[in-house]
């Protein structure tokens, strides 16, 4: 057993039943035990969010002002309790439902939008490619964080303004990524040989273009997520997120700022758990492309 999870740490397979070269490496052992420790904290995460309500959690906006700042492993509160006595666990899982809706639909978004103008800029060029390219550029030049925070300043702090707008600022990368794997497979012989036959652009672009563009940029959304998270932390923080009482991982390390020398729970304990996620997703994210890569796979 030992040996097993020590092989499954390297990305190759040095175990006997694998020694052989011809022999392929089975997927499931080439992403790596980390690979599958990341996958196990983000399901733990998202099923505790999901169902929060039906597992033993404590309320959330529930105050208790005799248990202020109780420590870490208080009898009651696992992780403990901030400045007015709500317990951080409660507050923690609760807080993970903004930041995973945020997370698995805005990137999304972005990648249906990013695929159709970055495939159509790669397969047509000529005025398509300039006009595509004059919209991205146009969203690059401005800051994310101040082009949301304005957003959310005349549309209201809700969640799908939000979603909205950290999806139509994270169109640009998809669109790059897009039309550079566009432009790569535009010219291959399945390319011409449907098009000799009298396919339209459309099959064309549909049939034998996107499943080979739309891999790589699968691992594309997993930072996409993580960036997602990180602005959604740093918008709270600021103080444009949700409005209070709703809990976030940003307003809670917001919250505790001011009293991290005497309560450094209440700030590290949401870092720690935003740090946690957005690590899995990255290193879930750079896995996967390092798969997907055929360049890199070979190796």
């Amino acid at each position: 057993m030992v040996e097993l999870v020590r092989n499954m740490f390297r990305l190759g397979w040095r175990g006997n039943r694998y020694s052989h070269k011809s022999t392929p490496v089975p997927w499931w052992i080439r992403v790596g035990f980390v690979f599958w420790l990341c996958v196990g904290w983000l399901f733990l995460i998202s099923f505790c969010a999901i169902f929060a309500d039906i597992l033993p959690f404590d309320d959330p906006l529930s105050t208790d002002l005799d248990q202020q700042f109780a420590p870490i492993l208080s009898e009651g509160h696992l992780l403990g309790t901030d400045s007015v006595g709500r317990d951080m666990l409660s507050r923690v899982v609760y807080g993970a439902r903004i930041s995973l809706q945020l997370a698995f639909t805005a990137p999304f978004i972005s990648l249906a939008f990013g695929l159709i103008l970055g495939m159509s800029a790669g397969y047509y060029r000529g005025r398509v490619d300039t006009a595509v390219s004059v919209f991205t550029d146009s969203i690059l030049a401005f800051p994310n964080i101040v082009g949301v925070m304005v957003i959310l300043f005349f549309f209201g702090s809700t969640l799908p303004v939000m979603i909205v707008a950290l999806a139509f600022f994270g169109i640009p990368p998809e669109v790059r990524v897009a039309r550079a794997n566009t432009i790569l497979f535009a010219e291959r012989e399945f390319v011409m040989a449907a098009r000799a036959q009298g396919a339209s652009n459309l099959r064309i672009m549909v049939r034998e273009l996107l499943p080979n563009v739309i891999i790589p940029m699968l691992s594309l959304v997993l930072f996409g997520m993580s960036i997602v998270i990180v602005i959604e932390g740093a918008l709270a923080f600021l103080g444009v997120g949700f409005p209070p009482p709703t809990p976030t991982w940003g307003k809670m390390i917001a919250d505790g700022f001011e009293e991290i020398a005497k309560a450094p729970q209440v700030t590290f304990v949401p870092a720690g758990v935003m740090f946690l996620t957005i690590l899995s997703l990255n290193m879930i994210g750079d896995r996967l492309r390092a798969l997907t890569d055929v360049k890199t796979s070979a190796v």
